[in-house]
């Protein structure tokens, strides 16, 4: 089986490799989606203008046709009705699609729905030319003054969001020869171009953040499982240590009780059976520790509350560490204020939550080392405030101190012990009656927890 270490290289650089690949396919499928979308814009656009044209001339033409009828002279002739034998000519009325808007709206999006372009957003107007001022609109849209107005403004600032279509129409019409023209404005290709594609384009983001997503969680369930890795592995070594010395321990112990200078020696039977059974009760405890962990994980801590006097715990515990203390040349100054030292707790395990934090105080710290323990009460809350002078803790490690197994790196210290399952097993105990706990710390000046328990 080839090692996490090493294997963890190769996947995150063929998922990159895989993610970048996949964007730039969506890059490129996305170009070209745009530049087919454009010639076939253009393609239909032409073709549009081209029949709306056509059909525009076609009704001039039938207006400048000249049609001759036979009248009879005392025949009352209506409108642009003649008398051919008076030499008169009738004229057909001028087509709808030359003076009414809607009629000619009608004509233009029937056209651009027959080439498959937007029918919704377009403005026109025919424009007749006037000597001295120019052109102006003869028969325009409702808001063809507004887009025109903004195609202007986009032309200042090189923004464009429309186009602008003109169609020449004949020279001729019921006021004489003059040149007329259509205007058609449309929004730019890339505006709609990006409305049609827009579906598509936020769906190829939306599933490329999706894979980044996933790329990432996958990354930190691999760090996550290389970090677990490496956890394991420590907590073996730890474990080996801490059974082997007490093995071996009572191996010697043993072997010692089977000489025979000590057979007949009932004193030195009686120390080497203490040195045995007291070596039972470290591995016992090393035991402990590890199924207390198996229950921590289940969340299947079960808790016998009764009211506890706090004060009592500590000043126990701190007795019940003297050796430890004396061995760092350490003392405890106790500051037990709290009016009311009294909570529900469960006795075993908070007395070893005491016992826990006094405990790693001594591991983690140089000679000379002092503890101040301190207590208060505020008006709903009991607060213990537990404070050393060793060794100190950085950010990182404060940040994953409660974490299972973790230990914090010693520097100097080489003779700490345990499995890292002493804070866990605090953080775990102080959530489960209720209450809070907080770490300050600097490296080289100390630790201080602070722990809040709830009084009702």
């Amino acid at each position: 089986m080839i090692p996490l270490k090493k294997i963890f290289p190769v996947i995150v650089i063929l998922i990159t490799l895989s993610l970048l690949g996949i964007i730039y396919i969506q890059v490129s499928w996305i170009k070209s989606a745009i530049a087919i979308k454009k010639e076939q814009r253009v393609e239909q656009s032409t073709k549009m203008i081209s029949e709306v044209q056509n059909d525009m001339l076609a009704a001039r033409q039938t207006y400048a046709m000249f049609r001759f009828e036979k009248r009879e002279p005392a025949t009352t002739v209506k409108g642009f009705g003649l008398d051919v034998t008076r030499g008169e000519v009738y004229l057909p009325p001028m087509s709808e699609v030359y003076t009414n808007p809607q009629k000619l709206r009608k004509l233009i999006q029937d056209k651009m729905r027959s080439n498959h372009l937007d029918s919704a957003r377009f403005e026109f107007a025919i424009l007749t030319p006037i000597q001295g001022i120019g052109s102006q609109p003869r028969v325009h849209s409702a808001n063809f003054e507004t887009a025109y107005r903004q195609n202007m403004e986009d032309s200042v600032s090189e923004r464009k969001r429309y186009h602008i279509t003109y169609i020449m129409l004949d020279e001729l019409n019921n006021l004489g020869p003059q040149t007329e023209t259509l205007m058609i404005i449309m929004p730019t290709v890339d505006d709609s171009i990006a409305r049609q594609l827009g579906m598509m384009i936020t769906g190829s983001i939306l599933f490329t953040i999706i894979i980044i997503t996933a790329f990432a969680l996958t990354i930190r369930t691999l760090l996550n499982q290389k970090k677990l890795s490496e956890i394991k592995s420590d907590f073996i070594n730890n474990m080996t240590h801490e059974l082997k010395t007490p093995l071996a321990t009572i191996s010697l112990a043993i072997d010692a009780i089977g000489n025979e200078k000590v057979m007949n020696n009932t004193d030195k039977i009686r120390y080497f059976s203490g040195i045995i059974k007291e070596e039972n009760k470290r591995m016992n405890k090393q035991v402990e520790s590890i199924l207390q962990s198996a229950l921590l994980e289940k969340d299947e801590i079960g808790l016998k509350l009764q009211a506890m006097d706090v004060h009592e715990v500590i000043r126990n515990t701190t007795d019940n560490l003297q050796l430890q203390l004396e061995s760092k040349n350490g003392v405890v100054d106790l500051q037990l204020d709290a009016i009311n030292p009294v909570i529900m707790a469960d006795d075993v395990h908070f007395s070893n939550v005491v016992f826990n934090l006094l405990d790693n105080a001594i591991k983690y710290s140089n000679e000379n080392l002092e503890v101040k323990i301190q207590t208060y009460n505020t008006r709903k809350s009991l607060f213990i405030i537990i404070t050393d002078n060793g060794i100190g803790m950085s950010r990182d490690t404060i940040s994953r101190i409660f974490e299972k197994f973790y230990r914090a790196h010693t520097g100097n210290v080489h003779n700490v012990k345990g499995f890292g399952l002493g804070l866990t097993y605090v953080k775990a105990i102080v959530d489960a009656h209720k209450g809070k706990i907080k770490v300050e710390s600097t490296v080289g000046k100390g630790s201080k927890f602070t722990l809040e328990f709830p009084q009702e």
